[in-house]
């Protein structure tokens, strides 16, 4: 475990696109050091949390754990990192949420076992590991960098990183080693029943995304994607001056059933066709997409603008309206607003009566720049159906 060895693979990791959140609870601190004092450590690690108090750890759950130290709470505070790192990463670049608990040597000394548990999320896979210690062998800071040398050798693997550690493991302790993937299919499952927040198919053909960290969003059903859709966005890119453009679909509808895994995956088809980048999330309201996508511009029609600014969507409360819309600027959003029919008559920002309080938000989009007079709606008509 010397600390050349050490600190080449940690460059290696941060050499990699890979962006990582980190929760760690009962040991390998030292891994965190080791991270963040190598050069690059802002390639990599988005975010840090030590849940170390039971308090801690019941907020980061939501819930009351049943027991601290095992592989299914390692499994489930890595599910928990890798959401927040899609939230915070930079758009296209892959991403891994790691989950760390464990049991180490206490004083005085504790009656269970000394072992730890590992887990490593990523987009298509996940990759589990539990070590059982021999006790009384090591103090806790040898124990400690026994598993900190494992989590970092978990990441590099994770990172697709080459390299060993010698982690200090004896013959007898043997690490359990597991890992499973995931068809498209079943993320796509995932994200329907809430397990994941959403799922990127980065078509724009950038090797490792931007380095651009606000995204340009052009949320919508796409059924169909159309012309008119990505003279939007690449007007929308013009007016505000640069951003990673992508398109959302979200798998959950306010009025209606859900999309189906077979839906989700045509309407995505549209988007690989024309190598656009399409985000699919379960968000379909805005103060929620805000949320998820802190410091976004989200690229609307006059006509959904509109119903943002309307007391009827916030059970009539002009009150309520402010609050949820302020609580969207504090994450930094902003909307672009290109015309759009409203109630058959042509209308831009400008004919909108939005609020002093939150009109800063608002961005037009010029009408002699752009103007979209055809929806999805409309097409699927002239094609000869509407479908779902």
């Amino acid at each position: 475990m010397g600390e050349a060895a050490i600190r080449t693979i940690v460059e290696a990791i941060h050499s990699s696109p890979t962006q990582a959140v980190v929760y760690l609870s009962g040991g390998a601190s030292l891994a965190l050091g080791w991270l963040m004092s190598v050069p690059g450590a802002s390639n990599t690690l988005l975010e840090a949390v030590v849940p170390y108090s039971r308090v801690s750890m019941v907020q980061l759950l939501g819930r009351v754990p049943s027991q601290h130290c095992s592989q299914a709470m390692a499994k489930e505070m890595a599910l928990l990192a890798y959401n927040r790192a899609l939230k915070l990463s930079k758009p296209g670049y892959p991403v891994l949420g790691v989950g760390f608990t464990g049991s180490l040597a206490t004083s005085p000394p504790k009656r269970g076992d000394h072992r730890f548990f590992l887990s490593m999320r990523a987009s298509n896979r996940i990759w589990e590991s539990s070590v059982t210690l021999t006790k009384n062998l090591r103090s806790r800071e040898e124990e400690d960098k026994v598993s900190s040398c494992a989590l970092i050798q978990a990441m590099a693997k994770a990172c697709q990183v080459s390299g060993t550690l010698d982690s200090g493991l004896t013959e007898s302790e043997v690490p359990y080693e597991s890992e499973t993937h995931f068809t498209e299919e079943q993320e796509l499952e995932q994200l329907i029943n809430g397990h994941l927040c959403c799922k990127i198919y980065p078509f724009s053909g950038e090797a490792h995304g931007s380095d651009e960290d606000r995204k340009i969003i052009l949320p919508g059903s796409f059924n169909p994607l159309h012309e008119g859709h990505l003279k939007l966005l690449e007007v929308a890119m013009r007016v505000c001056g640069g951003g990673y453009p992508c398109f959302e679909i979200s798998a959950i509808n306010a009025d209606k059933p859900p999309l189906s895994v077979t839906q989700i995956k045509d309407r995505v088809k549209q988007f690989e066709a024309v190598g656009k980048t399409i985000i699919v999330s379960n968000q379909p309201y805005f103060y929620k997409k805000a949320e998820l996508f802190p410091g976004s511009s989200f690229v609307i029609g006059a006509d959904t603008a509109a119903r943002l600014v309307n007391p009827k969507y916030y059970e009539g409360s002009y009150k309520r309206m402010l609050e949820i819309l302020g609580d969207c600027k504090r994450t930094g959003c902003t909307f672009l607003v290109g015309g759009r029919n409203v109630d058959g008559v042509f209308k831009v920002l400008e004919d909108l009566d939005i609020p002093e309080e939150i009109i800063d938000m608002f961005i037009s989009i010029p009408a002699d720049i752009f103007r979209m007079d055809i929806s999805s709606t409309e097409l699927r008509k002239k094609q000869g159906g509407i479908t779902k």
